[in-house]
């Protein structure tokens, strides 16, 4: 059973000595800001889609920034072309550590070309800190991303952690969920595939501008379309 997104909230604030004043104090905010979005959003369903938020339609989100395990500087417009499950957590924030295992089962079973988890954490303690809590839990199949300044929160106005964003191959959120969820269970696996299976208007906007002899954007055409437009060369030549 997962928690609410408003007890996830508090848990991490509760948490005596377990992060820093600064930490819980943005958890606090954090919480009166759950309490609001909990009482004006509207969520799929109940069950493991309990937590779910969709938008009437995909929604353009500010690139973030982060590192990699290798300290390379990474940015969430990489993973255009796939959807994403773009989780901001933090080993202080108790929900996230039950659900990072899930999560990690998540990207075992369906991550690929397709489809991948991308965990941001927004641990000041780093790297370090970051993989002693992988090994801890048995993480097998999930990367390592920080993002240090928590720019991550403010950015994507996270109202509190866990918060994970569901993007679209256009990197569009379509949906966001406030505080955790199973992500291993049947129901979430059928509706991130749902996803994955949708093409997006600006992509469909792209193949169309293109059967027409129009330029296409760098990199929209799918693999068919290029396909065909290679076959066209011999066909006018």
């Amino acid at each position: 059973m997962t928690d609410h997104p408003v007890t996830a909230t508090k848990t991490a604030v509760d948490l005596a000595g377990a992060g820093t004043m600064r930490q819980r104090l943005v958890s606090a905010a954090c919480t009166a800001l759950a309490l609001i979005a909990a009482t004006t959003s509207h969520v799929v369903a109940q069950g493991p889609l309990q937590n779910f938020v969709t938008h009437e339609a995909p929604k353009t989100i500010a690139v973030l920034n982060f590192t990699d395990e290798q300290g390379r500087s990474r940015s969430s417009a990489e993973f255009e072309g796939k959807v994403v499950v773009l989780n901001i957590w933090a080993t202080w924030c108790v929900p996230c550590r039950r659900e990072m295992p899930a999560l990690d089962r998540l990207q075992g079973t369906l991550g690929g070309p397709d489809l991948t988890v991308v965990p941001i954490s927004i641990d000041r303690g780093g790297l370090e800190t970051v993989t002693k809590f992988y090994a801890g839990i048995g993480i097998r199949y999930l990367p390592k991303y920080i993002d240090g300044s928590g720019q991550a929160v403010r950015v994507l106005a996270a109202m509190g952690l866990p918060t994970t964003l569901i993007l679209d191959r256009a990197g569009q959120e379509v949906a966001r969920v406030v505080g955790p969820a199973e992500w291993d269970s049947p129901d979430i696996a059928e509706y991130l595939k749902s996803i994955v299976s949708r093409r997006s208007d600006r992509i469909i906007s792209a193949e169309r501008d293109d059967d027409h002899g129009r330029p296409a954007p760098s990199g929209s055409a799918g693999p068919l379309t290029r396909a065909l437009r290679w076959l066209k060369t011999f066909v006018v030549n």
